[in-house]
């Protein structure tokens, strides 16, 4: 017994290492192990060994590293939906897809993250949008959004003013509206009252006029009537 014991005492830091490369909590966790792995899907645990996600790694983009929890590029996936799909997630890792408000408040309750925000227009200029902290509440705080530290690759920031608000869907609507604002957006995101920046609204092509502001937009740069090629949001823990 004593033998076994001794044993088990010098593999404990191997199998434990082995747990971590086997389980990754982020795209972080999977580069570290390897940085020669390219961009694409991987799976990771946000909550732990019975919590596996695909997502989409960004292991090129300033550094790499980066975990996509949102990703619009073509307008194949309905992101109109209600309360229990944002928090769960939907789509799919290799296209268009929401990660999931429990995983996305789990990862950042368990390192400290900044964030990227990607962007292209239909014209093909790309600009990003950049936060040195990014974190949610839990759900029985509304996921509250916590965004700070802002660096500007040429989208403005438009997130800021969305710092402090709740988690808002159709069916779950958290949105302090004080009706001094147009309400024609349709999407679900952390929305003030007049909104900035609606990455999850309706997949239109460029410029459009015939609804305000239901695209998928990020007002400091295009404006509201300005509808998004592709957007995708991505953290990353800091060093």
């Amino acid at each position: 017994m004593k033998l076994v014991s001794v044993v088990l005492v010098l593999l404990a830091p191997l199998l434990i290492s082995c747990q971590q490369l086997i389980l990754p909590l982020d795209c972080s966790d999977i580069y570290n192990n390897d940085n020669s792995r390219p961009s694409g899907v991987y799976t990771i645990y946000p909550i732990g060994a019975t919590s596996a996600v695909q997502v989409y790694c960004d292991m090129d983009s300033q550094g790499g590293r980066w975990t996509v929890f949102q990703r619009r590029m073509d307008g194949t996936v309905n992101f109109y939906r209600g309360w229990d799909q944002y928090k769960t997630g939907f789509g799919i890792a290799a296209g268009e897809y929401w990660l999931g408000l429990e995983s996305l408040f789990y990862l950042t309750q368990k390192k400290k993250y900044e964030l990227l925000v990607d962007m292209e227009d239909f014209e093909g200029n790309k600009v990003f949008a950049r936060y040195s902290s990014f974190s949610i509440d839990p759900e029985s705080s509304g996921y509250t959004l916590h965004v700070s530290g802002f660096t500007d690759g040429g989208a403005g920031d438009s997130l800021i003013a969305h710092n402090g608000m709740k988690f808002t869907t159709f069916d779950k609507d958290q949105d302090p509206w004080d009706g001094n604002c147009a309400r024609s957006f349709l999407g679900a995101f952390w929305y003030a009252g007049c909104h900035h920046a609606n990455p999850n609204g309706v997949y239109r092509w460029g410029a459009d006029s015939t609804l305000y502001a239901v695209g998928v937009d990020w007002y400091h740069w295009k404006g509201h009537n300005y509808s998004l090629k592709t957007i995708s949001m991505k953290i990353r823990p800091v060093l």
